[in-house]
């Protein structure tokens, strides 16, 4: 059984004060959490705050980004220490963002992920296709590459325990979303993809998410394939109202 997570990536979005005004709010529409783990991604400046508003809670904190090194003159970048003693557990890594905008390469992706792990942080690993690339049929292509450089050199029990999340570069802030088809059948080849490179068990455990213009008008009927384990959520999730409703409809364990 894996079970359902759900992430809130804020992007560049809300000041500390209005991050904790949607965590006050988020709490109050919030019912109690079963059955799902839930996680709120703040830009960096909020995560200490955001943190701290929701100890004594399930849910999570993730960091956006960070950077691989320890501490050194890399102005304006994080460090996985940074996040994890400002509150965060998780670390989003491969953002299609920060692949496209800001040229982050699978080896980049790859020395971020066992930095995140060797500090105990869960890497949040993001990898998905362009529309370029899904209409030429490169989408598994893409995906086996980013799979299997961004996991180099990581061992087969510590994959099992972060999450990926399949996010085609295309539904990202478009409105365009993957059909439940189209999302179930590059999840299922993401799985493939793991069992190959890993076991079967690594497969079969490891959580894999759906990311690109999730909304509660879509969200049940992607989480009812079988292969997806739950949805990173990146404008609907502004809403503290419309967030809660979302976990709401999500929470059913995933087989």
């Amino acid at each position: 059984m894996r079970t359902l997570f759900v992430a809130a990536n804020w992007k560049m979005n809300k000041t500390v004060q209005q991050a904790l005004t949607y965590v006050t709010e988020f709490r109050q529409h919030l019912g109690e959490i079963t059955g799902i783990e839930v996680v709120i991604a703040p830009p960096f400046t909020a995560v200490h705050a955001v943190a701290g508003a929701l100890l004594g809670t399930p849910v999570g904190v993730a960091g956006q980004d960070l950077y691989w090194e320890d501490q050194g003159a890399f102005t304006g970048e994080i460090n996985a220490m940074m996040l994890k003693e400002a509150g965060a557990s998780y670390v989003l890594i491969g953002h299609s963002e920060r692949r496209q905008l800001f040229s982050e390469s699978d080896d980049n992706v790859n020395v971020k992920v066992r930095a995140a792990l060797d500090a105990q942080l869960t890497p949040i690993l993001c990898v998905g296709e362009s529309l370029d690339q899904r209409e030429s049929n490169r989408t598994f292509e893409v995906l086996d590459r980013q799979l299997t450089k961004g996991l180099t050199s990581i061992p087969a029990n510590q994959v099992g325990t972060l999450i990926v999340a399949y996010e085609p570069i295309w539904a990202i802030g478009t409105g365009l979303t993957a059909t439940p088809p189209q999302a179930q059948e590059a999840h299922a080849h993401i799985r493939e993809c793991l069992a190959l490179l890993f076991t079967d068990d690594v497969a079969s455990s490891t959580r894999i998410i759906y990311g690109g213009s999730v909304k509660l008008g879509n969200v049940a009927d992607l989480l009812s394939q079988s292969d997806i384990d739950g949805a990173l959520i990146g404008g609907a999730s502004l809403d503290s109202a419309i967030f809660a409703e979302i976990v709401a409809t999500s929470r059913t364990p995933t087989v």
